[in-house]
């Protein structure tokens, strides 16, 4: 049985060197070099492998600044089949409420579809919120922490295998769904050439606006955002002494000169 999988990607800035706007309490993405979050990476490859099981498309889906298409034509670059890149002054600073309220009202255009996939998390703030939200704005199930999937013969539903802690848990959900795929349980493929060609030649990225969504913006963007900032306070850099003592040789003169510093120190 084909299977038609949406994929949620996030466009995130390069964190070790991201700002905030001490105004707003959000990111500042202007000048900042931005990638596609690695976390959603092993989304796609999930998707991807379902697909190589039982057929179908995938569709990847950002809601992110313009500059976000490159970041959509490298998955395609991967093997999806489009993108779909949301992006609209309306919905920018947003937190994961108004975010996930946007991508909801997107992925139900493209709808009839049989799976929503995310990542865990992103790497610019690790809420995991958006899969949850998303599937809630829907009224679909979902399940975090996935590792696998298989369709159920002869019935339109899926057997999924989530890693909790020591546990490894199975599951049956009706389709359609949604699954958070866990972080770093597969390794993304990388690009090809022809299918990056693809993206370039065969243009297959479309850009939606609320031109075409036509949503609320009193509940899109920062003005549909309950979270609220009070402060932003960045943390100082700490200063470091360096002191290096090597006792590969004679483990017990290690501890004896770790303890003496922290001593000195105050810690102990």
């Amino acid at each position: 049985m084909p299977v038609n999988i949406i994929v949620c990607v996030k466009w995130v800035p390069n964190t070790s060197i991201v700002n905030v706007d001490p105004t707003t309490g959000t990111l500042i993405r202007e000048g900042v070099p931005s990638i596609i979050n690695p976390h959603d990476l092993n989304a796609v490859e999930f998707a991807l492998g379902l697909r190589e099981k039982y057929g179908g498309t995938i569709t990847a889906v950002a809601m992110s600044p313009p500059a976000a298409r490159s970041g959509l034509e490298f998955l395609v670059g991967m093997g999806v089949d489009r993108g779909v890149l949301i992006t609209d002054r309306a919905f920018a600073a947003a937190d994961t409420f108004a975010t996930s309220y946007v991508l909801a009202k997107a992925i139900q255009r493209l709808f009839p579809a049989d799976l929503i996939v995310f990542g865990q998390e992103t790497i610019d703030s690790s809420t995991s919120h958006i899969g949850a939200q998303v599937s809630s704005w829907m009224g679909l199930p979902y399940i975090y922490y996935v590792t696998d999937a298989e369709v159920v013969d002869g019935d339109h539903r899926l057997r999924v295998k989530r890693s909790l802690e020591a546990e490894i848990d199975t599951y049956e959900l009706p389709m359609p769904c949604s699954l958070v795929v866990m972080m770093k349980s597969n390794t993304p493929r990388p690009i090809t050439l022809s299918k990056k060609l693809r993206a370039k030649l065969e243009a297959p990225i479309e850009v939606w606006t609320n031109d075409t969504l036509k949503l609320d913006t009193t509940v899109t963007g920062l003005r549909g955002s309950p979270t609220v900032v009070a402060k932003s306070v960045p943390t100082p850099s700490v200063p470091r002494k360096k002191q290096r003592f090597d006792g590969r040789k004679n483990a017990a003169e290690a501890a004896n000169w770790l303890i003496d510093n922290l001593a000195k120190e105050g810690i102990m």
